[in-house]
């Protein structure tokens, strides 16, 4: 895809975004929760700065030493009798899910929430095989009815309202019996454990997502708050683990250290209603389990991460915070980013897996107001990987032609301070005639995107810099020395002497010789 189609797509999906009511309504209230939650845990818990900071530290020294934290893993996998293997693209681990499905002779998959394999396009490649799967995460399974991908990383059918998922069933669930719609959200919950306890009981094979990998025990860590995770990692005869090479850490001792960041950051809980550690398939003394344990430790464009300028963002521990507290995610929603990811952490990973040119808009649609750095627990700098994107396209050649000779003149304009001043005097005044007759200014040229959805307000009085001498010689009037030398005032309000009304200090001063 081309720059060009990639803008064309991307205005598309926000534009049909921004008009639909539904989803505007849905967002603000999901957000609101996600937002407050998280403040209230995290002044409920002193040491949270200091939590960061290990968490961030025990990323960096893991990613500088991932292919030993791997390799352990594998051993201590091995040693408890699972399987690891290791898959550079999403082929390669459709490929390795199909293998096992065929040498066990599974038709039905019950999966878990598992963003790698949205990332991979797991679910499709099952169906084309003729392997019957099933989301069992009410979240996953919802956007699954509905054939959508996931609006959000922890909270996938965020965009839908009650009304649409009431709907939703009322059209899918009638080949189980059930015909009266349910309306509250008891009866939703209650509709949906009803057709996905078969589910359960019934698959050949269970896949599921990671949260953490713990190299000291070969152990995975799944976190959720529905339980789905459970039933599918322990029914099933089969166990398949899907996983992003980043998700290892060293020790038990630094999963206490993200288990307490990850859920405040991402639902405003303490700690998730679930967090399971698994290790290997079932011993001959456990009463349930799998017979068949594999993990499947994907790339996909992390190793290149790993030694360029954007390894920081594998530190990411896919909470949502970010997506949470962003305005443009919150103005128009997971689906108009194009892929699985969204948000500001998207708008990063999406152009770095899939090309930057073919997600052109993505780095360029932030204010760059750096919230998503506020909030996030690993520190990941988003706003300066989002720039440096930016100067990746740049450096491509994939900047439009208009915008980058707008570009250039801002920029030699900003670079010359009195004719910059000189432009914006002539700006202010020409502003406040195209507005005189309503007071906002209906149309600018060049400027019609932002005029077509919102009221630009016309300048009141003079520049920004004009105001500001005013009020400065209003508050410290006509500055003198201490021998009533006259002095300027430089940009950043140091004081000069002019050297004009400078005294001698010569040897006649002091006396002569």
């Amino acid at each position: 895809m081309n720059v060009a189609e990639s803008q064309r797509k991307f205005k598309q999906r926000t534009h049909k975004a921004l008009l639909d009511n539904d989803l505007r309504a849905a967002l603000g209230r999901a957000r609101g929760g996600f937002v407050e939650g998280r403040r209230a845990r995290v002044a409920e818990l002193p040491e949270f700065e200091q939590l960061r900071d290990a968490a961030n530290e025990i990323r960096e020294h893991t990613l500088a030493h991932l292919d030993y934290y791997l390799l352990t893993f594998e051993k201590n996998v091995e040693r408890q009798g699972g399987t690891v293997h290791f898959a550079s693209t999403p082929a390669d681990l459709q490929r390795i899910v199909l293998d096992i499905c065929r040498d066990t002779g599974a038709r039905r998959v019950a999966k878990g929430k598992s963003m790698v394999s949205e990332e991979t396009g797991l679910n499709d490649a099952l169906e084309d095989a003729g392997i019957e799967c099933m989301e069992t995460d009410l979240g996953e399974y919802i956007i699954q009815l509905a054939k959508e991908p996931p609006s959000h990383i922890i909270a996938p059918a965020v965009h839908k309202t009650r009304a649409q998922i009431t709907e939703l069933f009322h059209q899918h669930h009638g080949r189980y019996g059930i015909t009266e719609r349910a309306e509250d959200r008891e009866s939703i919950v209650r509709e949906a454990r009803t057709v996905l306890r078969q589910t359960f009981l019934n698959a050949d094979v269970g896949i599921t997502g990671a949260n953490f990998l713990v190299a000291e025990s070969g152990s995975n860590v799944l976190v959720t708050n529905e339980g789905n995770g459970d039933l599918t990692s322990n029914l099933p005869k089969v166990h398949i683990v899907t996983a992003g090479i980043e998700k290892v850490i060293p020790t038990f001792d630094d999963l206490s250290v993200f288990l307490r960041l990850l859920g405040r950051s991402a639902t405003g809980q303490e700690m998730s209603v679930y967090t399971t550690v698994y290790s290997g398939p079932a011993r001959a003394t456990d009463v349930e389990g799998p017979e068949q344990y594999h993990v499947i430790l994907l790339d996909n464009g992390r190793s290149t991460m790993l030694g360029n300028e954007f390894h920081e963002m594998l530190r990411c521990i896919r909470c949502g915070a970010c997506l949470n507290h962003c305005p443009v995610y919150s103005s128009i929603g997971g689906h108009a980013y194009g892929w699985v990811y969204s948000g500001p952490m998207g708008a990063v990973l999406t152009p770095l897996v899939k090309g930057v040119d073919s997600a052109y808009d993505l780095p360029n649609a932030c204010t760059l107001n750096g919230r998503c750095q506020e909030v996030c627990p690993m520190r990941i700098p988003l706003p300066s990987l989002l720039r440096k994107l930016r100067q990746r396209q740049v450096e491509a050649r994939l900047t439009p032609a208009r915008q980058k000779i707008s570009l250039s003149a801002w920029g030699a304009l900003a670079r010359r301070p009195r004719l910059y001043q000189f432009a914006m005097s002539l700006m202010t005044p020409s502003l406040a005639w195209l507005g005189r007759s309503e007071g906002h200014i209906r149309y600018l040229p060049m400027a019609g995107g932002w005029t077509r959805g919102r009221q630009l307000p016309v300048p009141q009085g003079s520049t920004f810099m004009r105001q500001w001498r005013q009020r400065d010689e209003k508050t410290h009037g006509d500055r003198r020395g201490k021998n009533g030398d006259k002095k300027i005032t430089d940009g950043d309000n140091r004081d000069i002497v002019d050297p004009q009304t400078k005294p001698s200090h010569g040897p006649a001063d002091r006396g002569g010789a």
